[in-house]
């Protein structure tokens, strides 16, 4: 009976305290600029059909704003480029810099945390703060054998690497 309200509990808990936020890494602000080509990604509605993605950041207007364009192309690498722009904002500035809230057009909003980064800083993994969607990105098309340490390092931080897909660049 105690297993049973517990469980009733915490279903009815507020949706954020039902869920441990993921460890963020510190970043710096180089992190944020230049391009990042889009490696995996969890699949979602508004990235059907989209290959070859990428990431571009740029300096904001202030140090903690980022103008941020993602795009790709449809069906091949060779398709028809799709973009949207948005304006991240830094949310914990001074504190690592690994959390980035993007605000895109028609009030749709993301928030990226930066989950690990590797050594020498060439790909990262992000997730939202729930770890439901996730990304990895590098700075290069990774090798067979650099993908399988990202899809290894994905592993450990605790996410169904299943649930990734790893659409093509070339």
């Amino acid at each position: 009976m105690k297993t049973f309200l517990a469980t009733i509990a915490l279903c009815l808990l507020p949706a954020d305290l039902a869920f441990a936020e993921p460890a963020v890494v510190p970043v710096n602000r180089q992190h944020y600029t230049g391009k990042w080509l889009e490696i995996g990604r969890r699949p979602m509605m508004i990235t059907d059909g989209c290959v070859a993605g990428y990431t571009i950041y740029r300096p904001g207007p202030t140090p903690e704003e980022v103008a941020v364009e993602d795009g790709c192309t449809e069906e091949t690498p060779r398709g028809k480029l799709k973009t949207v722009t948005g304006k991240g904002t830094i949310i914990n500035p001074g504190e690592g810099n690994g959390k980035l809230r993007v605000r895109y057009p028609f009030l749709i909003t993301f928030d990226y945390w930066v989950l690990y980064k590797s050594p020498d800083a060439q790909w990262f993994v992000s997730s939202d703060p729930r770890l439901y969607n996730l990304w990895i990105y590098s700075r290069t098309i990774p090798s067979k054998k650099e993908l399988l340490r990202m899809i290894v390092k994905v592993r450990e931080l605790g996410y169904d690497v299943k649930l990734l897909e790893f659409p093509p660049h070339r």
